[in-house]
């Protein structure tokens, strides 16, 4: 069978979607993001140093001194 993956982007979206498959009588299931959320924060905080261009390069031959 087919599935959906679906993003709301607030609490209000995510409980009409759900009154919705209820309404539907869609069996769903519901989770929380895959990771912990300290590690998603150290992720985004990597992400904006990368934008900001505070980054290191190393090279292959400085790699294993």
């Amino acid at each position: 069978m087919n599935y959906l993956i679906v993003h709301p982007d607030n609490e209000a979206k995510l409980n009409a979607i759900k009154a919705v498959l209820k309404a539907l009588d869609v069996a769903f299931e519901e989770g929380k993001g895959a990771y912990n959320p300290a590690f998603e924060e150290k992720i985004k905080e990597g992400e904006k140093d990368i934008q900001s261009g505070r980054t290191v390069k190393v090279t292959l031959d400085d790699i294993w001194k």
